[in-house]
């Protein structure tokens, strides 16, 4: 059976047949997936002058580059802790220093900024938003690009979980190196502080984050120019490090040092981990923003610290030559401040290793949000956590499943420089799975010439698999956590989609279509009772359990009748003037179909509200909500592998609740059950 990323009938048996929700819309209803979102239904208005649009680039300093952005923190100690392991000479830091700008001028800024924030869905970004772009270009469903999202989606994950550990665990380690702590804080003690502070940072979430994200852009303002500083003092330490900004020296580097080169460029990799953020996060802040602050400001500053962390290095090697000890790798960067101001500085580090967990944080609820509306995982319940801001939301199973991770990596690893191994690994991943979809975009719905499409892909690509190659001679060190994350989230995910389906085929294989309903109720006229009732259901085509249950255990058929379908869009977003969708069958039945984008929160009473305008009239406390409730078993002969099918029976039997998650009143549901195996 062709696996597909769910269909407009798949069964949620939650909530029995009501699954459209959960899925995009099926081959045969694409026409769903057309409807166009309204501009004022963007994520967010482009505003491209004046406050609004200097408040969004200082906003996204915070919540977009707050991972990219505390990586000097890590990344080049990192590499120069590789590059030791040859013989160093300055024409060796010349090279580390040399790839860590080009990696982030190609990678970041040719790759993300100029051209894949160019791929956008309706004004959203990320690796889910661009498989429903390209699954749109195409025109039909494939199984290989819904393969290709699930594994950026499960990487990602991945990633959320090992960049607090990594940030936070980065930033306290410069405790080591101001002078009144020196010699008094251990790897235990930082360990545990660290710990204290991720529990609480956890803790919080529940509680939302308006009001510490008004001070995300001023504390990564601060931060950036900060770095930028401590970099433009230390260059004159050694002023030939500027000559790194030649890819020369990167480039004689990696011929010359073979495998350690190779290792160096996996360490290297950690300068731009927080990229896929810039992507991610497009829809909360708009491309231009979010371009000019990385191009006018996050660059400038990052480079800068580069340098002077590369001059400061440089220093220290021709000091050790000229006096013939050994060369020591420092935290360079806490090594750059003055003693009186590393306390301070630790301070600062440790608020923006915070801001950068929350950017990555928050961008794992949407994604996850967005899987669960795609029909990629089982319904989880989401909390608003603003009444302002829509992209403010709080995932209690997610935040849980983050924390565990988080913790158990804080306290198996300890060190920033043990964990850097398992860092990279994930992001190389969900940035090739980024560029070859950017790629269908580009063919398929830009319409580029072959020649051309590869003339810009394949250079990028390339860069992808030599970073993916160059992370993976870590796999032995810490590069096999990443793998082993993603692929445990991509068997849920996998599992999920693949038992649904199953579910949906057998489930449509026993319904009677609506039009035999009618017509076998022609025949023998049940009792009427008035009011309305609103059967959900996945399929609005074929008569829903809970009205066959109804008609057959209470034996009584409402005045109105309508048959109710959630169909999610390949859009953000739908306008109001497309949300719903209505058909009659006859004069007691009526065909209703609610139109959501994949970032957008349903709302089934709140649709109905609507439904006045097209003359579907009904009093809501007069209405009654009818949901099909399945208790699902293994069957004697499965579909699926027997583990396969239990945990697929695990993740129905923890899913939410289907009436808090449509926001239908609880007082006028009623639930009718039955029992089916798979």
């Amino acid at each position: 059976m062709a696996l597909q990323a769910g269909s407009a009938g798949a069964v949620d048996p939650l909530c029995g047949e009501f699954a459209g929700v959960c899925s995009p819309p099926s081959e045969e209803s694409q026409h769903v997936s057309s409807i166009p979102a309204v501009g004022s239904d963007t994520a967010h208005p482009h505003i491209n002058k004046g406050h609004g649009y200097w408040a969004l680039a200082i906003g996204s300093l915070g919540v977009v580059f707050g991972d990219i952005g505390t990586s000097p923190l890590y990344a080049f100690q990192v590499a120069m802790t590789q590059a030791s392991r040859d013989q160093l000479r300055d024409n060796a830091v010349l090279g580390v220093v040399s790839l860590a700008l080009w990696a982030l001028l190609l990678v970041v800024t040719v790759k993300y900024v100029i051209f894949v924030m160019r791929a956008d869905n309706k004004g959203e970004g990320g690796v889910l938003s661009l498989m429903a772009l390209a699954q749109r270009a195409l025109g039909r469903r494939t199984r290989a690009i819904f393969i290709l999202g699930l594994i950026g989606a499960s990487l990602f994950y991945g990633d959320a979980i090992i960049t607090p550990a990594m940030s936070v665990l980065g930033a306290f380690q410069g405790m080591n190196d101001v002078p009144a702590l020196h010699g008094i804080v251990s790897v235990r003690e930082i360990t545990l502080v660290s710990f204290i502070l991720l529990v609480g940072f956890f803790i919080i979430q529940a509680r939302g984050t308006a009001r510490l994200a008004t001070f995300f852009g001023p504390i990564m303002l601060v931060w950036f120019v900060t770095i930028a500083a401590l970099g433009v003092t230390h260059i004159a330490d050694a002023p030939g490090i500027l000559a790194a900004v030649s890819p020369h020296y990167g480039v004689v580097f990696l011929i010359h040092h073979g495998l350690v080169g190779f290792l160096v460029l996996g360490s290297i990799f950690l300068t731009v981990t927080g990229a896929e953020a810039l992507y991610a996060d497009m829809g909360h802040f708009g491309r231009w923003p979010i371009q000019s602050s990385w191009l006018f400001f996050a660059l400038p500053a990052l480079a800068l610290n580069y340098f002077g962390q590369g001059a400061c290095a440089l220093k220290a090697l021709r000091w050790a030559h000229a006096h013939h000890h050994a060369f020591v790798n420092s935290d360079w960067f806490f090594v750059m401040a003055p003693p009186a101001l590393r306390a301070p500085l630790v301070v600062l580090a440790v608020a923006a290793s915070v801001i950068a967990s929350q950017a990555v944080i928050s961008g794992a609820y949407s994604l996850s949000q967005q899987a669960i509306l795609l029909g990629i995982l089982p319904r989880m319940t989401v909390t608003r956590t603003s009444e302002t801001q829509s992209g403010q939301i709080y995932m209690p199973q997610v935040n849980r499943f983050l924390m565990i991770g988080v913790l158990v990596l804080v306290a198996a690893f300890q060190t920033a420089d043990n964990l850097a191994d398992a860092y990279g690994l994930a992001v190389t991943g969900t940035m090739l799975t980024t560029t070859i979809l950017a790629y269908i975009v580009v063919r398929r719905m830009w319409k580029w010439p072959l020649w051309r499409a590869a003339l810009l892909c394949t250079p990028l690509i390339t860069l992808d698999v030599v970073f993916l190659a160059a992370n993976g001679l870590k796999i032995a060190s810490g590069g096999w956590l990443p793998l082993s994350l993603g692929l445990c989230l991509f068997m849920v995910m996998y599992t999920w989609v693949r038992g649904t389906q199953v579910l949906t085929d057998k489930t449509r294989r026993e319904s009677v279509p609506v039009t035999e309903l009618i017509e076998m109720l022609r025949a023998r006229q049940p009792h009427r009772v008035p009011g309305t009732a609103i059967f959900l259901t996945s399929d609005p085509d074929t008569a829903p359990v809970a009205l066959m249950h109804n008609l057959k255990h209470n034996k009584v058929l409402h005045e109105k009748n309508v048959i109710a379908t959630v169909r999610i869009a390949e859009t953000p977003r739908v306008g109001e003037a497309n949300r719903v969708e209505i058909s009659a069958f006859n004069a007691d039945f009526r065909r209703l179909v609610i139109h959501y984008g994949f970032m957008e929160t349903p709302n089934v009473p709140k649709a109905l509200g609507l439904c006045r305008k097209q003359g579907l009239k009904f009093d809501i406390m007069a209405t009654s909500f009818f949901l099909g409730r399945r208790s699902v078993v293994p069957a004697a002969q499965t579909a699926m592998p027997l583990w396969q099918d239990k945990l697929f029976i695990f993740l129905l039997k923890n899913g939410s609740n289907p009436t808090e998650f449509f926001k239908i009143p609880a007082g006028r549901v009623v639930e009718l059950g039955a029992q089916v195996s798979v």
